[in-house]
């Protein structure tokens, strides 16, 4: 195979630009990939090659925006998702941009494809009724309703990511003094989050509970493995359906494993936590990402309305014509 051959560069750039040399999640991982068994297919189609028999010079910005029509129409992708297929096919050209120089005028073509805007609609959260209602919702005389419990207080409190909440192993918690939570969140990066009294002492319950399997994994499945992304979806949507009888607003939202995480963050915010304290909190990369909490908080920009002092309403006066001079310049 030809080193700077497509197939070539584009097996390099998964494993030793984002494997070895950038040491990416598993999860950007799979998003790539997904996105290059997409276009690889759409590509075979389109120009009747097969992937392996590609070059750069296919990948020719009109092929690029059909692929990316296709994802939305055909596909009914969003906007969103249409711009991280995008991200993923402009970070394998500037990687193939080094390698292969001679292509540098039809990447920088591709590069200069535009992302395409998209609503910027308002975070979803729960309301502390609808908190407590879905928090009643597992049936805790069974083993999978306890577990269930326990992982809905972590989330809830924590606001970590599903795939956070799903790796988590017993030895990551701290019970005893400055209790806390410990990941290895998004981009690699550690941190610790503290956990409160209530939480604490649900986590020492379940921690006694017996665990299938030989494994760690601090909330698992009936088979002692890892939680599923689906698995955590079912098991909320079945907890939703059993709290919207309790909550009925629950049954206006579509509550994903998200939700939580914005959940905790809107806690934190309403309870007066600064800004900067709450991105450290969920692990984001810049302050600015929490701008969106404080967009959805309606309760906050209520509170700011009642400080500000009502003007009080005078009566019109009576009414005096302009001087002269003034009626002349303002008629000019």
């Amino acid at each position: 195979m030809n080193a700077s051959s497509f197939p070539s560069l584009l097996e390099r750039f998964f494993t030793q630009r984002l494997m070895a040399q950038r040491q990416v999640s598993p999860h950007t991982i799979a998003s790539y990939r997904d996105t290059f068994r997409l276009l690889l297919r759409f590509t075979e189609k389109r120009l009747h090659k097969p992937p392996s028999s590609l070059s750069l010079s296919d990948l020719q910005p009109a092929l690029i925006g059909a692929f990316l029509d296709e994802l939305e129409q055909a596909r009914g992708n969003s906007a969103r998702s249409r711009n991280l297929r995008l991200t993923a096919i402009r970070s394998f050209l500037r990687y193939a941009a080094y390698e292969d120089p001679t292509q540098s005028g039809l990447i920088q073509r591709v590069l200069a494809m535009p992302s395409k805007r998209q609503e910027r609609k308002l975070v979803a959260f729960l309301t502390r009724p609808e908190i407590e209602a879905l928090l009643a919702a597992p049936d805790q005389t069974t083993w999978v309703g306890r577990r269930d419990y326990a992982f809905l207080a972590v989330g809830i409190q924590t606001g970590l990511r599903l795939s956070e909440m799903t790796s988590l192993q017993r030895t990551d918690l701290t019970l005893e003094a400055g209790a806390h939570v410990h990941c290895m969140g998004k981009g690699r990066k550690e941190r610790r989050t503290p956990l409160t009294k209530q939480v604490v002492t649900i986590l020492k319950r379940w921690l006694q509970e017996p665990s299938p399997g030989v494994g760690q994994i601090l909330f698992p499945n009936a088979r002692g493995g890892r939680l599923s992304a689906d698995g955590v979806q079912y098991l909320l949507a079945k907890h939703v359906t059993v709290a919207s009888q309790r909550c009925p607003s629950l049954s206006l939202k579509n509550v994903t494993p998200h939700v939580l995480r914005h959940t905790a963050a809107m806690e934190l915010l309403q309870a007066g936590v600064d800004r900067s304290v709450i991105a450290l909190w969920l692990g984001h990369e810049s302050i600015e990402t929490t701008q969106i909490y404080l967009d959805a908080d309606l309760a906050l920009k209520e509170r700011a309305l009642a400080k500000i002092a009502q003007a009080d309403a005078k009566p019109p006066g009576r009414y005096r014509p302009d001087d002269q001079l003034l009626a002349f310049l303002k008629g000019l």
